[in-house]
Protein backbone atom coordinates (compact mmCIF):
# COMPACT_ATOMS: atom_id res chain seq x y z
CA UNK A 1 0.00 0.00 0.00
CA UNK A 2 1.31 3.06 -0.87
CA UNK A 3 1.28 5.63 1.82
CA UNK A 4 -0.14 9.27 1.68
CA UNK A 5 1.77 12.36 1.50
CA UNK A 6 1.56 15.75 3.98
CA UNK A 7 0.13 17.61 2.30
CA UNK A 8 -0.29 21.29 4.95
CA UNK A 9 0.43 24.43 3.43
CA UNK A 10 2.90 25.73 5.86
CA UNK A 11 3.43 29.33 3.22
CA UNK A 12 -0.07 30.24 4.78
CA UNK A 13 0.14 28.79 8.28
CA UNK A 14 -3.14 27.74 8.58
CA UNK A 15 -4.83 24.85 9.75
CA UNK A 16 -6.69 23.45 6.37
CA UNK A 17 -10.39 21.43 6.72
CA UNK A 18 -11.58 19.45 5.75
CA UNK A 19 -14.54 18.57 2.90
CA UNK A 20 -18.44 19.39 2.47
CA UNK A 21 -21.30 17.51 1.44
CA UNK A 22 -24.20 18.27 -0.18
CA UNK A 23 -27.43 15.99 -0.72
CA UNK A 24 -30.81 16.39 -2.58
CA UNK A 25 -33.81 13.80 -2.85
CA UNK A 26 -37.05 15.31 -4.64
CA UNK A 27 -36.37 18.12 -6.70
CA UNK A 28 -36.64 18.77 -10.29
CA UNK A 29 -32.41 19.46 -11.95
CA UNK A 30 -31.32 17.94 -8.51
CA UNK A 31 -27.83 18.48 -9.35
CA UNK A 32 -28.36 21.99 -10.30
CA UNK A 33 -29.24 22.78 -6.61
CA UNK A 34 -26.63 20.46 -5.38
CA UNK A 35 -24.04 22.88 -7.18
CA UNK A 36 -25.28 25.81 -5.80
CA UNK A 37 -25.21 24.55 -2.22
CA UNK A 38 -21.62 23.48 -3.21
CA UNK A 39 -20.46 26.83 -4.77
CA UNK A 40 -21.79 27.85 -0.51
CA UNK A 41 -19.55 25.45 0.71
CA UNK A 42 -16.51 26.03 -1.26
CA UNK A 43 -14.78 27.52 1.83
CA UNK A 44 -14.40 23.81 2.95
CA UNK A 45 -12.04 22.42 -0.13
CA UNK A 46 -10.85 24.43 -2.91
CA UNK A 47 -8.97 21.47 -4.41
CA UNK A 48 -11.88 19.14 -5.96
CA UNK A 49 -15.50 18.95 -6.26
CA UNK A 50 -17.72 16.17 -7.84
CA UNK A 51 -21.87 15.51 -8.20
CA UNK A 52 -23.36 12.25 -8.81
CA UNK A 53 -26.84 12.25 -9.69
CA UNK A 54 -29.49 9.20 -10.23
CA UNK A 55 -32.05 8.68 -12.71
CA UNK A 56 -34.04 6.08 -15.13
CA UNK A 57 -31.99 3.01 -13.58
CA UNK A 58 -28.52 4.82 -13.77
CA UNK A 59 -25.97 6.38 -11.45
CA UNK A 60 -24.30 9.83 -13.58
CA UNK A 61 -21.14 11.42 -12.64
CA UNK A 62 -18.89 14.41 -12.82
CA UNK A 63 -15.49 14.46 -11.42
CA UNK A 64 -13.29 17.39 -11.19
CA UNK A 65 -9.72 18.93 -9.98
CA UNK A 66 -10.37 22.48 -9.23
CA UNK A 67 -13.18 24.77 -7.88
CA UNK A 68 -17.20 24.41 -8.75
CA UNK A 69 -17.29 27.54 -10.51
CA UNK A 70 -14.87 25.56 -12.44
CA UNK A 71 -16.84 22.94 -13.71
CA UNK A 72 -20.30 23.44 -12.62
CA UNK A 73 -21.83 26.22 -14.30
CA UNK A 74 -22.07 24.96 -17.72
CA UNK A 75 -26.21 23.80 -18.45
CA UNK A 76 -25.00 20.91 -20.76
CA UNK A 77 -22.99 19.48 -18.80
CA UNK A 78 -25.24 19.42 -15.18
CA UNK A 79 -27.97 18.65 -17.65
CA UNK A 80 -26.12 15.00 -18.35
CA UNK A 81 -26.66 14.86 -14.17
CA UNK A 82 -30.01 14.12 -14.74
CA UNK A 83 -32.77 12.99 -12.25
CA UNK A 84 -34.60 14.06 -8.80
CA UNK A 85 -31.70 12.76 -6.53
CA UNK A 86 -27.84 13.94 -6.44
CA UNK A 87 -24.98 14.42 -4.06
CA UNK A 88 -22.08 15.99 -4.04
CA UNK A 89 -18.46 17.14 -2.27
CA UNK A 90 -16.00 19.65 -2.27
CA UNK A 91 -12.46 19.03 -1.04
CA UNK A 92 -9.35 19.57 0.10
CA UNK A 93 -6.98 17.01 0.46
CA UNK A 94 -5.15 16.77 3.50
CA UNK A 95 -3.00 12.80 3.35
CA UNK A 96 -4.80 11.16 0.79
CA UNK A 97 -3.53 13.21 -2.15
CA UNK A 98 -5.20 15.41 -4.82
CA UNK A 99 -5.17 12.70 -7.59
CA UNK A 100 -8.57 12.22 -9.35
CA UNK A 101 -9.27 8.92 -8.55
CA UNK A 102 -9.32 10.67 -4.46
CA UNK A 103 -12.27 13.11 -5.99
CA UNK A 104 -15.90 12.66 -4.44
CA UNK A 105 -18.41 11.22 -4.25
CA UNK A 106 -16.77 7.76 -4.50
CA UNK A 107 -19.10 4.89 -6.52
CA UNK A 108 -19.28 0.96 -5.39
CA UNK A 109 -21.52 -1.70 -7.82
CA UNK A 110 -22.32 -4.00 -4.66
CA UNK A 111 -24.75 -6.64 -4.10
CA UNK A 112 -28.24 -5.27 -4.56
CA UNK A 113 -27.43 -2.25 -6.40
CA UNK A 114 -24.92 0.96 -6.89
CA UNK A 115 -23.77 3.30 -4.03
CA UNK A 116 -21.91 6.85 -3.82
CA UNK A 117 -21.20 8.40 -0.85
CA UNK A 118 -19.37 11.70 0.29
CA UNK A 119 -17.68 12.04 3.00
CA UNK A 120 -16.67 14.66 5.30
CA UNK A 121 -14.05 14.05 7.94
CA UNK A 122 -11.26 10.93 9.27
CA UNK A 123 -11.49 7.32 10.23
CA UNK A 124 -9.18 6.96 12.66
CA UNK A 125 -8.97 3.42 12.44
CA UNK A 126 -9.04 3.48 8.71
CA UNK A 127 -5.43 1.93 7.74
CA UNK A 128 -6.30 -0.87 10.02
CA UNK A 129 -9.31 -1.52 8.65
CA UNK A 130 -7.63 -1.29 5.03
CA UNK A 131 -5.02 -3.51 5.54
CA UNK A 132 -7.72 -6.57 6.76
CA UNK A 133 -9.91 -6.17 4.23
CA UNK A 134 -7.12 -6.23 1.91
CA UNK A 135 -5.98 -9.35 2.90
CA UNK A 136 -9.46 -10.52 2.48
CA UNK A 137 -9.02 -9.87 -1.09
CA UNK A 138 -10.65 -6.14 -1.25
CA UNK A 139 -9.32 -4.55 -4.35
CA UNK A 140 -9.17 -0.53 -3.37
CA UNK A 141 -9.12 2.24 -6.90
CA UNK A 142 -8.15 4.94 -4.33
CA UNK A 143 -6.24 6.07 -1.14
CA UNK A 144 -9.34 7.68 0.41
CA UNK A 145 -10.52 6.45 3.67
CA UNK A 146 -14.27 6.77 2.33
CA UNK A 147 -13.49 3.89 0.44
CA UNK A 148 -12.97 1.81 3.24
CA UNK A 149 -16.58 2.90 4.35
CA UNK A 150 -17.69 1.40 0.60
CA UNK A 151 -15.18 -1.43 1.11
CA UNK A 152 -17.14 -2.26 4.54
CA UNK A 153 -20.41 -2.28 3.33
CA UNK A 154 -19.81 -4.16 0.35
CA UNK A 155 -18.26 -7.40 2.83
CA UNK A 156 -21.84 -7.25 4.53
CA UNK A 157 -23.62 -10.19 4.97
CA UNK A 158 -26.40 -8.05 5.11
CA UNK A 159 -28.98 -7.45 2.27
CA UNK A 160 -30.56 -3.93 2.33
CA UNK A 161 -28.21 -1.67 1.40
CA UNK A 162 -29.27 0.81 4.09
CA UNK A 163 -28.26 -1.91 6.50
CA UNK A 164 -24.77 -2.31 4.86
CA UNK A 165 -24.24 1.18 5.78
CA UNK A 166 -24.66 0.94 9.22
CA UNK A 167 -22.58 -2.11 9.14
CA UNK A 168 -19.87 -0.46 7.50
CA UNK A 169 -20.69 3.01 9.92
CA UNK A 170 -20.55 0.60 13.30
CA UNK A 171 -16.95 -0.40 12.45
CA UNK A 172 -14.95 2.70 11.84
CA UNK A 173 -14.25 5.20 14.34
CA UNK A 174 -13.38 8.94 14.17
CA UNK A 175 -15.14 11.72 12.92
CA UNK A 176 -17.35 11.77 9.85
CA UNK A 177 -20.65 13.55 7.95
CA UNK A 178 -21.69 11.88 5.38
CA UNK A 179 -24.13 11.50 2.39
CA UNK A 180 -24.93 8.69 0.26
CA UNK A 181 -26.99 7.65 -2.53
CA UNK A 182 -28.82 4.56 -3.78
CA UNK A 183 -31.20 4.15 -6.46
CA UNK A 184 -33.87 5.20 -4.54
CA UNK A 185 -32.83 6.34 -0.81
CA UNK A 186 -31.17 9.60 0.02
CA UNK A 187 -29.30 8.82 3.41
CA UNK A 188 -27.24 11.65 5.87
CA UNK A 189 -25.31 10.18 9.07
CA UNK A 190 -23.46 11.91 11.36
CA UNK A 191 -20.43 10.33 13.52
CA UNK A 192 -21.50 8.85 16.90
CA UNK A 193 -19.98 12.12 18.77
CA UNK A 194 -21.22 14.60 16.20
CA UNK A 195 -17.62 15.92 15.92
CA UNK A 196 -18.66 17.05 11.46
CA UNK A 197 -21.49 19.11 11.40
CA UNK A 198 -24.40 17.99 9.17
CA UNK A 199 -27.66 19.50 8.71
CA UNK A 200 -30.93 18.94 6.88
CA UNK A 201 -33.51 21.16 4.90
CA UNK A 202 -36.59 21.14 2.77
CA UNK A 203 -37.17 23.27 -0.29
CA UNK A 204 -40.46 22.57 -1.92
CA UNK A 205 -41.01 19.04 -0.50
CA UNK A 206 -37.18 18.20 -1.18
CA UNK A 207 -35.02 16.86 1.30
CA UNK A 208 -31.20 17.89 1.57
CA UNK A 209 -28.61 17.41 3.64
CA UNK A 210 -25.38 19.95 3.89
CA UNK A 211 -22.27 20.25 6.02
CA UNK A 212 -23.71 23.90 6.68
CA UNK A 213 -26.67 26.00 6.71
CA UNK A 214 -25.43 28.65 4.12
CA UNK A 215 -25.68 25.56 1.86
CA UNK A 216 -28.97 25.71 2.25
CA UNK A 217 -29.55 29.96 2.69
CA UNK A 218 -28.00 29.88 -1.26
CA UNK A 219 -30.67 27.92 -2.67
CA UNK A 220 -33.55 29.17 -0.30
CA UNK A 221 -33.95 26.06 1.40
CA UNK A 222 -35.72 26.28 4.94
CA UNK A 223 -33.70 24.93 7.71
CA UNK A 224 -35.48 21.82 9.43
CA UNK A 225 -32.60 20.33 11.97
CA UNK A 226 -29.42 18.62 12.59
CA UNK A 227 -28.41 15.50 11.77
CA UNK A 228 -28.10 13.98 15.48
CA UNK A 229 -25.01 12.77 16.68
CA UNK A 230 -24.94 8.76 15.81
CA UNK A 231 -28.11 9.01 13.68
CA UNK A 232 -28.84 7.79 9.95
CA UNK A 233 -31.60 9.67 8.35
CA UNK A 234 -32.71 8.13 5.34
CA UNK A 235 -35.59 9.69 2.58
CA UNK A 236 -37.35 7.60 0.29
CA UNK A 237 -40.51 8.12 -1.30
CA UNK A 238 -42.50 7.05 1.64
CA UNK A 239 -40.98 10.06 3.59
CA UNK A 240 -38.04 10.07 6.12
CA UNK A 241 -36.83 7.50 8.78
CA UNK A 242 -34.51 8.20 11.68
CA UNK A 243 -32.53 5.91 12.58
CA UNK A 244 -29.73 5.48 14.91
CA UNK A 245 -27.22 3.53 14.95
CA UNK A 246 -24.73 4.08 17.84
CA UNK A 247 -26.07 4.77 21.49
CA UNK A 248 -26.99 8.37 22.39
CA UNK A 249 -23.63 9.85 24.20
CA UNK A 250 -22.66 13.32 24.61
CA UNK A 251 -22.21 15.28 21.38
CA UNK A 252 -18.66 16.72 21.31
CA UNK A 253 -18.78 19.43 17.96
CA UNK A 254 -15.41 20.65 16.65
CA UNK A 255 -14.38 23.67 18.27
CA UNK A 256 -12.41 25.04 15.13
CA UNK A 257 -15.86 24.99 13.10
CA UNK A 258 -17.05 28.00 15.29
CA UNK A 259 -13.30 29.12 15.33
CA UNK A 260 -12.20 29.18 11.88
CA UNK A 261 -13.86 26.51 9.33
CA UNK A 262 -17.64 27.41 9.28
CA UNK A 263 -18.63 30.49 7.21
CA UNK A 264 -19.42 33.11 9.46
CA UNK A 265 -23.21 33.10 7.73
CA UNK A 266 -23.67 29.33 9.05
CA UNK A 267 -25.41 28.32 12.47
CA UNK A 268 -24.05 25.04 13.90
CA UNK A 269 -25.75 23.15 16.61
CA UNK A 270 -28.10 26.47 17.36
CA UNK A 271 -25.09 28.76 17.58
CA UNK A 272 -24.46 31.41 14.95
CA UNK A 273 -20.92 30.89 14.28
CA UNK A 274 -20.58 35.20 13.58
CA UNK A 275 -21.68 35.36 16.66
CA UNK A 276 -19.68 33.02 18.67
CA UNK A 277 -16.79 34.58 16.68
CA UNK A 278 -17.74 38.34 18.01
CA UNK A 279 -17.83 37.26 21.43
CA UNK A 280 -14.24 35.29 21.22
CA UNK A 281 -13.16 38.69 20.62
CA UNK A 282 -15.54 40.56 23.45
CA UNK A 283 -13.77 37.77 26.09
CA UNK A 284 -10.32 38.05 24.63
CA UNK A 285 -10.42 42.11 25.10
CA UNK A 286 -11.57 41.69 28.60
CA UNK A 287 -9.06 38.71 29.12
CA UNK A 288 -5.84 40.05 27.31
CA UNK A 289 -5.86 44.11 26.92
CA UNK A 290 -3.79 46.71 25.87
CA UNK A 291 -2.67 50.19 25.87
CA UNK A 292 -3.64 50.51 21.62
CA UNK A 293 -4.86 52.96 19.12
CA UNK A 294 -6.42 50.57 16.32
CA UNK A 295 -7.73 46.93 16.17
CA UNK A 296 -6.84 45.09 12.85
CA UNK A 297 -8.08 41.76 11.94
CA UNK A 298 -5.82 39.54 9.99
CA UNK A 299 -8.47 38.92 7.05
CA UNK A 300 -10.57 37.17 6.54
CA UNK A 301 -11.35 35.26 9.53
CA UNK A 302 -10.12 37.29 12.28
CA UNK A 303 -12.61 40.08 11.54
CA UNK A 304 -15.56 39.25 13.84
CA UNK A 305 -13.34 38.75 16.60
CA UNK A 306 -11.56 42.13 15.71
CA UNK A 307 -14.54 43.69 15.70
CA UNK A 308 -15.88 42.02 18.97
CA UNK A 309 -12.52 43.03 20.56
CA UNK A 310 -12.28 46.68 19.51
CA UNK A 311 -15.98 47.47 20.61
CA UNK A 312 -15.25 46.23 23.66
CA UNK A 313 -12.65 49.01 24.43
CA UNK A 314 -13.87 51.47 22.84
CA UNK A 315 -11.24 51.66 20.17
CA UNK A 316 -11.59 52.09 16.36
CA UNK A 317 -11.79 48.66 14.15
CA UNK A 318 -9.94 49.28 11.02
CA UNK A 319 -8.64 47.30 8.05
CA UNK A 320 -4.69 47.78 8.35
CA UNK A 321 -4.28 44.48 6.38
CA UNK A 322 -5.85 43.82 2.69
CA UNK A 323 -6.17 40.61 1.70
CA UNK A 324 -5.68 39.82 -2.17
CA UNK A 325 -8.45 36.97 -2.91
CA UNK A 326 -6.73 36.00 -5.77
CA UNK A 327 -2.65 35.24 -5.18
CA UNK A 328 -3.48 31.71 -5.22
CA UNK A 329 -1.49 29.23 -3.22
CA UNK A 330 2.07 30.20 -2.50
CA UNK A 331 3.21 26.57 -1.17
CA UNK A 332 4.21 25.68 -5.11
CA UNK A 333 6.45 28.42 -5.62
CA UNK A 334 10.46 26.70 -6.47
CA UNK A 335 12.08 28.66 -3.80
CA UNK A 336 12.24 29.60 -0.41
CA UNK A 337 12.71 32.76 -1.71
CA UNK A 338 9.46 33.45 -3.65
CA UNK A 339 7.69 31.51 -0.75
CA UNK A 340 8.75 34.16 1.32
CA UNK A 341 6.90 36.27 -0.67
CA UNK A 342 3.73 34.46 -0.75
CA UNK A 343 2.54 36.71 2.36
CA UNK A 344 2.82 39.77 0.86
CA UNK A 345 0.88 38.21 -2.40
CA UNK A 346 -2.05 37.20 -0.28
CA UNK A 347 -2.13 40.18 2.91
CA UNK A 348 -1.11 43.64 1.89
CA UNK A 349 -0.83 46.63 4.55
CA UNK A 350 -2.62 49.77 4.73
CA UNK A 351 -0.52 52.36 5.68
CA UNK A 352 -2.90 54.86 6.13
CA UNK A 353 -4.31 52.93 9.02
CA UNK A 354 -1.21 51.99 10.59
CA UNK A 355 1.08 54.19 10.45
CA UNK A 356 2.12 56.13 13.56
CA UNK A 357 -0.06 53.73 15.92
CA UNK A 358 -0.09 51.51 18.31
CA UNK A 359 -2.06 48.32 16.12
CA UNK A 360 -3.57 44.97 18.23
CA UNK A 361 -3.83 42.45 15.74
CA UNK A 362 -6.41 39.64 15.78
CA UNK A 363 -6.25 36.42 14.14
CA UNK A 364 -8.01 33.11 14.46
CA UNK A 365 -5.15 31.31 15.65
CA UNK A 366 -1.48 30.37 15.97
CA UNK A 367 -0.45 27.07 14.30
CA UNK A 368 3.25 27.19 13.56
CA UNK A 369 3.54 31.40 13.34
CA UNK A 370 5.13 31.96 10.33
CA UNK A 371 3.23 33.66 8.93
CA UNK A 372 1.80 35.22 11.82
CA UNK A 373 5.59 36.73 12.22
CA UNK A 374 5.89 37.82 8.57
CA UNK A 375 2.67 39.89 8.98
CA UNK A 376 3.61 41.60 11.67
CA UNK A 377 6.68 42.57 10.13
CA UNK A 378 4.82 43.99 7.32
CA UNK A 379 2.31 45.69 9.65
CA UNK A 380 5.78 47.87 11.46
CA UNK A 381 7.29 48.31 8.00
CA UNK A 382 3.84 50.18 6.85
CA UNK A 383 4.55 52.34 10.04
CA UNK A 384 3.06 50.98 13.56
CA UNK A 385 4.79 52.37 16.22
CA UNK A 386 3.85 49.38 18.27
CA UNK A 387 2.49 45.49 17.11
CA UNK A 388 0.06 43.70 19.54
CA UNK A 389 -1.02 40.11 18.70
CA UNK A 390 -3.87 38.29 19.83
CA UNK A 391 -5.47 34.94 19.04
CA UNK A 392 -9.28 34.14 19.19
CA UNK A 393 -8.66 30.42 20.41
CA UNK A 394 -6.12 29.14 23.35
CA UNK A 395 -2.81 28.08 22.20
CA UNK A 396 -2.45 25.12 19.79
CA UNK A 397 -0.57 22.35 21.13
CA UNK A 398 -1.84 19.18 19.64
CA UNK A 399 -2.51 17.85 16.42
CA UNK A 400 -6.06 16.99 15.14
CA UNK A 401 -6.62 13.44 13.20
CA UNK A 402 -10.11 13.69 12.55
CA UNK A 403 -10.06 15.20 8.94
CA UNK A 404 -8.18 19.12 9.96
CA UNK A 405 -4.62 19.38 8.06
CA UNK A 406 -2.29 20.96 10.43
CA UNK A 407 1.41 19.70 11.81
CA UNK A 408 2.56 17.30 13.69
CA UNK A 409 2.89 18.78 17.65
CA UNK A 410 6.88 19.38 17.20
CA UNK A 411 5.94 22.35 14.65
CA UNK A 412 3.42 23.62 16.64
CA UNK A 413 4.64 26.82 17.93
CA UNK A 414 2.78 27.04 21.23
CA UNK A 415 3.44 22.96 21.69
CA UNK A 416 7.21 24.09 22.24
CA UNK A 417 7.33 27.29 23.39
CA UNK A 418 5.55 29.11 26.12
CA UNK A 419 4.16 32.53 25.66
CA UNK A 420 7.15 34.74 26.31
CA UNK A 421 8.98 32.47 24.18
CA UNK A 422 6.34 32.85 21.11
CA UNK A 423 5.82 36.83 21.71
CA UNK A 424 9.90 37.07 21.61
CA UNK A 425 9.32 34.56 18.05
CA UNK A 426 6.43 36.64 16.54
CA UNK A 427 8.71 40.15 17.39
CA UNK A 428 5.51 41.82 19.23
CA UNK A 429 5.04 44.19 22.13
CA UNK A 430 2.33 41.60 23.29
CA UNK A 431 0.98 38.48 22.44
CA UNK A 432 -2.46 36.70 24.26
CA UNK A 433 -4.38 33.96 23.46
CA UNK A 434 -8.46 33.57 24.33
CA UNK A 435 -8.80 31.19 27.44
CA UNK A 436 -9.97 27.44 27.37
CA UNK A 437 -12.92 28.74 29.28
CA UNK A 438 -13.06 31.85 27.25
CA UNK A 439 -13.80 30.14 24.33
CA UNK A 440 -16.89 28.21 26.01
CA UNK A 441 -18.47 30.99 26.75
CA UNK A 442 -18.35 32.55 23.35
CA UNK A 443 -19.35 29.71 21.76
CA UNK A 444 -22.59 28.39 24.33
CA UNK A 445 -23.16 32.37 25.00
CA UNK A 446 -24.65 34.30 28.19
CA UNK A 447 -27.67 32.96 27.59
CA UNK A 448 -26.71 29.33 26.95
CA UNK A 449 -24.95 29.52 30.63
CA UNK A 450 -26.77 26.50 31.95
CA UNK A 451 -25.96 24.34 28.86
CA UNK A 452 -21.96 24.14 28.58
CA UNK A 453 -21.33 21.92 25.76
CA UNK A 454 -18.32 19.72 25.89
CA UNK A 455 -16.60 20.64 22.44
CA UNK A 456 -13.70 18.39 20.66
CA UNK A 457 -11.34 21.18 21.96
CA UNK A 458 -8.07 18.32 21.87
CA UNK A 459 -6.31 21.06 19.77
CA UNK A 460 -5.79 22.89 23.31
CA UNK A 461 -6.59 20.63 25.91
CA UNK A 462 -4.78 17.26 24.58
CA UNK A 463 -8.44 15.59 25.43
CA UNK A 464 -9.11 13.42 21.80
CA UNK A 465 -12.36 12.37 22.21
CA UNK A 466 -11.90 8.66 20.68
CA UNK A 467 -9.34 6.26 20.14
CA UNK A 468 -6.61 7.31 17.80
CA UNK A 469 -6.12 3.25 16.98
CA UNK A 470 -4.21 4.42 13.41
CA UNK A 471 -1.87 6.79 15.27
CA UNK A 472 -1.19 4.79 18.08
CA UNK A 473 -0.13 1.77 16.19
CA UNK A 474 2.17 3.77 13.96
CA UNK A 475 3.71 5.29 17.42
CA UNK A 476 3.88 1.58 18.53
CA UNK A 477 5.70 0.58 15.11
CA UNK A 478 7.97 3.82 16.01
CA UNK A 479 6.73 4.61 12.31
CA UNK A 480 7.68 8.35 12.58
CA UNK A 481 5.55 9.36 9.45
CA UNK A 482 2.54 8.32 11.53
CA UNK A 483 1.09 6.76 8.10
CA UNK A 484 -2.68 6.27 8.96
CA UNK A 485 -5.03 7.43 6.24
CA UNK A 486 -7.05 10.84 5.88
CA UNK A 487 -9.23 12.43 3.72
CA UNK A 488 -11.73 14.72 4.33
Amino acid sequence: MSLPTLTYDAATDRPREECGVFGVRGADEAAVLCAFGLHALQHRGQEACGITSYSEGRFHSERHLGLVGDHFTDPQRLAGLAGAMSIGHVRYSTSGGAALRNVQPLYADVRGGGVALAHNGNLTNARALREELTNLGAIFQSTSDTEVILQLAAKSRKTKAVDRLIAALRQVEGAFALVAMTNDKLVGARDPLGIRPLVMGELDGAVIFASETCALDIIGAAFLREVEPGEMVIVTDDGIESRRYAPETPARPCAFEYIYFARPDSVIDGVSVYEARKRMGQRLAEETPAEIDVVVPVPDSGMAAALGYAETIGKPFDLGIIRAHFAGRTFIQPTQAKRDLGVRRKHSANASVLKGKRVLLVDDSIVRGTTSKKIVRMVREAGATEVHFRSACPPITHPDFYGIDMPMREELMAASHDPEKMRALLEVDSLGFLSVEGLYWAVRGEARNDARPQLADHYFTGDYPTRLADRDRAQSNKDTQLSFLVDA
